[in-house]
């Protein structure tokens, strides 16, 4: 069975259930949580976080690649991509 998306929305409830706070404070929180990790991607800083993970800012090198439909080759561009790497308690949970 198929479980849908975490959405920010279904967070902010969450927080509204759990903290007591109201629905609005918590989106505004969970908005907030959101912005600061883009921030410190767009600065290429990595972001850790205790007992989840890592996301960090990777270089990718350009390199040949094909047109798939018309076959012809082309050199794909240098460009950054985001990298998530599961700390081992979650690794752990996730495998049992």
């Amino acid at each position: 069975m198929k479980q849908s998306n975490l959405t920010r929305k279904q967070l902010a409830q969450t927080i509204n259930e759990q903290l007591g706070i109201s629905q609005r404070s918590a989106a505004e929180l969970v908005d907030e949580v959101f912005s600061s990790l883009k921030q410190a991607l767009l600065q290429e800083e990595p972001v850790k976080l205790v007992q989840f993970g890592t996301f960090t800012v990777r270089q990718k090198s350009p390199r040949m690649g094909r047109n798939p439909r018309t076959g012809e080759t082309m050199e794909i561009a240098r460009r950054s991509m985001i990298s998530f790497k599961a700390s081992k308690g979650l690794r752990e949970k996730i495998n049992t």
